[in-house]
């Protein structure tokens, strides 16, 4: 058998030929960057030719390396689903997500069931961590996050996008105690979430009043005790059209119908080596088809 060279170089090469970056292939493989380079270069030197061109600091892959990474990385794919099959005893795979406790309640959990019908044997291990993309690859697979924007380096895919919406108890928008303008929020307690702080911002600016000052502002880090407080009459919660639209609670209105477009959005996420899983695959393409 011909001699062949390290595992490690090959999945380094795989990895920044894959990404176009050295530095993203570094994070997703855990390395330094010179460490990387250096794993890169021995393979470079077993082969005897370069596999990239060079050019200031950045690495464009050539020819060769095109050709070299048609051939490989289907093998290393196939390599990494061996070990998987055989971790998981090859009947089972476990998917660890981390998911925001709204969206799971509201949107991912009633249509798990017919995920299961699908796919028996994929089973998925629930976090609600706070610090879901810091750690992807250390504990977590993938993570559904509401954010303004992802890093880079990381898979990506929109789930929604949506509009803002300021909820209250139903006797804030009719009755006696009705809000008549949106001014008169300065009397009232508004209600925000620890990851949509600027939503609050973004509403103002586009009735016109970037300045009002609510009479306080109390944060969250559960949509379900915003819904909660709001429906008690605890302050005006600032959220999305899907937190209202599917809370289904009676006892909650929508305040001031302006149409506002969020700066926020739910994204599916994880790093690009997971995709080489097959339960992080298997996930990701139902979650798209289903259009959660």
């Amino acid at each position: 058998m011909r001699r062949l060279p390290p595992l490690t170089a090959l999945e380094a090469f795989v990895q920044v030929a894959r990404l176009g970056s050295v530095k993203a292939a570094a994070e997703e493989l855990a390395l330094s960057t010179p460490a990387l380079s250096r794993r890169v270069q021995a393979l470079e030197r077993f082969i005897g030719r370069p596999l990239f061109d060079r050019k200031h600091q950045a690495l464009e892959i050539n020819t060769d390396g095109q050709r070299l990474l048609e051939d490989m990385a289907p093998a290393l794919d196939a390599m990494s689903q061996a070990l998987e099959n055989i971790q998981s005893g090859g009947n089972q795979l476990r998917l660890r997500l981390a998911v925001m406790p709204l969206f799971a309640t509201q949107r991912l959990f009633p249509h798990l069931g017919t995920l299961r019908q699908l796919h028996p044997q994929l089973h998925i291990d629930i976090e609600t961590t706070p610090h879901a993309v810091a750690r992807l690859g250390e504990g977590l697979d993938a993570a559904i996050v509401l954010a303004k924007d992802i890093d880079p380096a990381l898979y990506v895919h929109e789930l929604d996008h949506e509009e803002v919406y300021l909820i209250g108890r139903r006797g804030l928008s009719e009755g006696p105690d009705a809000l008549k303008s949106p001014e008169e929020l300065s009397r009232h307690t508004i209600l925000l979430h620890r990851d949509m702080n600027l939503a609050f911002d973004a509403w103002k600016e586009a009735v016109g009043l970037p300045d009002l000052q609510p009479a306080a502002i109390d944060n969250y880090d559960s949509g379900q005790l915003m819904l909660e407080a709001a429906a008690q009459g605890l302050g005006v919660a600032v959220m999305h059209t899907s937190h209202f639209t599917q809370s289904g609670d009676e006892r909650l209105a929508r305040l001031f119908p302006t149409h506002v477009e969020s700066p926020y959005r739910y994204f599916f996420v994880c790093r690009p080596r997971a995709l080489q899983t097959r339960a992080v695959r298997l996930f990701r393409d139902w979650l798209v088809a289903a259009d959660i």
